[in-house]
């Protein structure tokens, strides 16, 4: 188990990735805070999980708050004194439209939600971490930032931007033994992708299709790809700080 006894808070545990990566996490032996915005949700994912016997505690938090996201940290260090770790999954998806007719209000909620979001709970940790001498924030981001895609241009902005975050907080934290990262998502297998996928009346053509085209030969499953996650939360990531990871099954290389 390669997060045995970590502390480690993932944002956005919603359907499909997050709640993925919380369950996950837990398995490795990290004692898991489950946060995002729905109390049901996030209940209902660290109930399983401590009955699956593991340790979970759910914390709602909307990371456009500040408040929120510092009482999420606070909840950590009261239940287990430290935080070893943080995952920023937390995202609002703007309509698919592209840039010359984008709402330019869902351009700022993505970017205040995904990027500023971002920043608002590493602020909320670096000082516990800083404290303790040690600690790992990863950002997942997506594949939209490295190969555009048509009417994704508001959603790929803003984790540009994350991207960014990662490297800008890798160099201004150098020696404090806090290490930045960041995984690159694609499109991933899971709840929230079949349900795209049920809803085009194409007989499942293009789901075989959009498998054919991943270099790895099929879509990656979300909870393979939040092991890449762990790995860079975990003491086997010790060097790695500022790195942007494919995590999509080779599609970056794809043409």
């Amino acid at each position: 188990m390669i997060l045995k006894n970590k502390v480690v808070i993932i944002t956005g545990a919603g359907p499909g990735m997050g709640q993925a990566m919380c369950r996950g996490a837990a398995k490795e032996g990290a004692k898991v805070i489950v946060s995002a915005r729905s109390v049901a949700a996030i209940e209902a994912i660290a109930a399983d999980i401590v009955a699956q016997g593991g340790e979970a505690v759910a914390v709602p938090c909307d990371v456009a708050r500040t408040d929120q996201c510092q009482t999420l940290a606070k909840a950590a260090l009261d239940r287990w004194g430290r935080i070893d770790g943080l995952v920023n999954s937390a995202y609002y998806h703007p309509d698919w439209l592209p840039l010359e007719s984008h709402s330019i209000d869902q351009l700022l909620m993505a970017m205040d939600v995904i990027a500023v979001g971002a920043v608002r709970m590493a602020q909320a940790v670096i000082p516990s971490m800083r404290a303790q001498g040690s600690g790992s924030i990863v950002n997942v981001s997506t594949l939209a930032t490295r190969k555009p895609m048509p009417a994704e241009g508001g959603y790929a902005m803003a984790k540009a931007a994350l991207n960014q975050c990662s490297r800008q907080l890798a160099v201004e934290l150098s020696g404090s033994g806090i290490r930045v990262n960041t995984a690159l998502m694609g499109w991933m297998a899971g709840a929230p992708l079949q349900q795209f996928f049920d809803g085009l009346d194409d007989g499942g053509a293009f789901e075989k299709q959009r498998a054919s085209e991943i270099p790895v030969g099929h879509i990656p499953p979300d909870g393979d790809c939040a092991k890449a996650v762990y790995f860079l939360l975990s003491d086997y990531a010790s060097e790695v700080t500022g790195a942007a990871l494919d995590v999509n099954g080779g599609d970056w290389v794809a043409v």
